[in-house]
């Protein structure tokens, strides 16, 4: 049986949702280990003179603690 724990991340991106999902578990391997999933919780994007400037996500990672 193996025992998962999730951790709520928080990221952003110039270019995309998907580069901003993808920063957050990069940054996220970096000290944990044996990352099993993400889960997009949340999507959010700043926006100035009419366009969007940054997307947000608020994600969870699940990894398997051994």
């Amino acid at each position: 049986m193996a025992i998962l724990k999730v951790i709520e991340v928080l990221a952003n991106s110039d270019n995309s949702w998907e580069e901003a999902t993808n920063k957050a578990v990069e940054h996220a391997s970096k000290s944990v280990k044996n990352i099993r999933s993400v889960y997009v919780n949340e999507q959010s994007a700043a926006v100035k003179d009419g366009k969007v400037t940054e997307y947000r996500v608020n994600v969870k990672i699940t990894f398997e603690v051994k």
